[in-house]
């Protein structure tokens, strides 16, 4: 579990419970990953991002992604693999983010709620990147030795 919590945009001064979100960090054969854009109405609308969304009671982090991955973008994951745990305070929410790797899945991609998508390597090239994402980017650059800017 993240002990540290990162304070985006000032976060928030209330005391509140953390939401758990699950994300999934999708990878191709080519290692390009998949990352698309918060869609209008919600907050942080047009910044890009890893797909996922909140862990309902009952579900596990990876039935959360299941879930959200087929409502959002139209695929069925075969598995997903947790890899790491981040504590962001957003002005609108206090987030708990599981980050789960997914290397295999079926269907075609359809962006449901209107949000782009794009297969990026790094250094990425969609922009501005949600602050949850950096993280991730640092992590991928590290895996692949990749010396320069992950955004």
């Amino acid at each position: 579990m993240a002990d540290e919590v990162t304070v985006v945009d000032g976060g928030s001064s209330a005391a509140r419970p953390p939401v758990d979100v699950a994300v999934g960090v999708l990878i191709d054969p080519e290692g390009r990953f998949l990352l698309t854009s918060r869609p209008v109405g919600k907050a942080y609308a047009g910044y890009w991002e890893f797909p996922g969304g909140k862990v309902e009671p009952g579900e596990s982090i990876e039935q959360a992604l299941r879930r959200e991955l087929q409502e959002e973008i139209g695929v069925t994951i075969a598995s997903a693999e947790p890899w790491k745990v981040e504590m962001f305070d957003y002005p609108h929410a206090l987030v708990r983010l599981h980050f789960c790797r997914v290397h295999r899945w079926s269907g075609a991609f359809e962006m449901r709620e209107g949000q782009q998508m794009a297969w990026e390597t790094l250094p990425v090239q969609s922009a501005p990147v949600l602050p949850g994402t950096v993280p991730v980017l640092a992590w991928l650059a590290a895996e692949q030795g990749f010396e320069g800017a992950t955004h």
